[in-house]
């Protein structure tokens, strides 16, 4: 396994969670990487995508100002912290990495992980 998804879990409405994602060492290196999503019986959307260079972040429009993507490179880890958390965002959360073209398209990522569940209570 390249990439380890982890931090989800139930949280009501309102709350907080901040996701991580762990990966192996020439996964991450210089890999641009981004989270998506996908609730039952939706496409995996795009969430959030961070530059490896620069740190440049980019936000789908129904997360902006209220999740932040970040990442660690020396730890070869990638965050979502997720604020405000809304009903709507129940999903498995996937990290992916390495995009080629654009990068709010899911089949262009050459890496993903095996997800994690976010669940947000009424």
């Amino acid at each position: 396994v390249q990439l380890q998804a982890s931090g989800g879990g139930l949280v009501q409405a309102g709350g907080s969670l901040r996701l991580s994602c762990a990966a192996a060492g020439r996964t991450f290196d210089r890999a641009n990487m981004a989270w998506f999503r996908q609730a039952p019986g939706k496409e995996r959307e795009f969430v959030a995508h961070v530059t490896w260079r620069s740190g440049t972040t980019y936000y789908a429009d129904s997360v902006k100002d209220r999740f932040t993507i970040s990442r660690d490179n020396a730890k070869n880890t990638m965050y979502l912290q997720m604020n405000s958390l809304k009903p709507e965002d129940t999903a498995i959360y996937y990290c992916g990495a390495r995009p080629r073209g654009e990068v709010t398209v899911a089949a262009n990522y050459a890496y993903w992980g095996q997800g994690t569940q976010v669940t947000v209570s009424s």
